[in-house]
């Protein structure tokens, strides 16, 4: 029995989905297996300063932007002007 033209590219569009999906569930695996699994914290710890080189940098870095919000109430950060 040959298949519609339609349930062709339907089944080909299918098989192209499952690849992908296994390519990136093997890509997953792999990230896994050298980094180990992702770190899931506690969303409601509250955020630990350190207070380092690095905390200051970021302040720094920071301070270089605003937020400005648009008519839809969506915001953004905004570089300053020099």
């Amino acid at each position: 029995m040959t298949l519609p033209d339609s349930q062709k590219k339907s089944e080909h569009a299918r098989e192209a989905e499952h690849r992908m999906l296994n390519k990136f569930m093997h890509a997953a695996e792999h990230a896994a297996a050298v980094w180990g699994p992702a770190a899931h914290g506690d969303p409601d710890a509250p955020v630990v300063h350190k207070h380092d080189a690095f905390e200051d940098a970021s302040e720094e870095d920071l301070r270089g932007f605003e937020i400005v919000t648009d008519s839809e109430g969506h915001h953004y950060a905004v570089r300053k002007n020099p």
